[in-house]
């Protein structure tokens, strides 16, 4: 991986997190109301667990390689 992409992949990784957490703050006010959109509510969730596994996914690429 070149050090270039290491910026771009940090910021990225600092935009995932970002939605990640409005997201979360978003499904929580929704599970406020009496009457839920389960519909909504679930595609909120299966979003979230995307964001989720794209950060992890960056998060692997900016751990450097180690030669054993």
């Amino acid at each position: 991986m070149e050090n270039t992409e290491i910026p771009s992949l940090s910021f990225q990784l600092f935009q995932l997190q970002t939605e990640h957490r409005m997201l979360d703050t978003e499904i929580d006010n929704l599970q406020l109301f009496p009457y839920i959109d389960q519909l909504q509510l679930q595609r909120l969730k299966r979003r979230k667990l995307r964001l989720k596994q794209n950060i992890e996914t960056i998060k692997t690429m900016l751990i450097p390689d180690l030669d054993a």
